[in-house]
């Protein structure tokens, strides 16, 4: 039995290095995807709390969308041992704590995933007073994540 669950677990990491890539792309894959969620989330901001007079709310809902999918997209796996070190687009800024801290790390990326399904399901009814409130929950989570994981520039 312990064999077996040794040759599982070694084979599920071989598949997850496969998957992910080298540390380079793994580190250009999280940089691309969380520029592309920064870039829509700034769109919600400009138009639900920034500018509320140019609320659109199919712009908004997309935007929603597009977050809840980098937030169910599987980022976990781009977090690959050495990716703490190493340059994608750019350094990246993921402190090496990150490798000690997974039980906290995995219980802000949960707390952000819910929110950002919710964000979507609250985007979708229209309700700017709902939106905005969802919104500061998820973009309380990600300064979590930041002040947790991330290096400051």
């Amino acid at each position: 039995m312990k064999r077996k669950l040794t040759l599982t677990l070694l084979l599920t990491a071989t598949a997850t290095a496969a998957i992910a890539g080298p540390v380079e792309e793994q580190i250009r894959f999280r940089q691309s995807a969380y520029s592309f969620l920064a870039w829509n989330i700034g769109k919600i901001k400009k138009q639900v709390v920034d500018h509320p007079e140019t609320y659109n709310k199919d712009y908004v809902a997309a935007a929603a969308n597009a977050i809840a999918a980098v937030a169910n997209s599987g980022l976990g796996e781009l977090y690959g041992d050495g990716t703490d070190q190493g340059i994608g687009w750019k350094q990246t800024r993921l402190k090496p704590e990150f490798f000690q801290k997974k039980a906290d790390v995995t219980a802000v990326a949960n707390t952000f995933n819910e929110g950002a399904n919710e964000l979507a399901k609250v985007a979708a009814t229209g309700d700017v007073n709902l939106i905005k409130t969802q919104f500061g929950k998820v973009t309380e989570s990600c300064k979590a994540c930041h002040d947790l994981i991330r290096i400051k520039e």
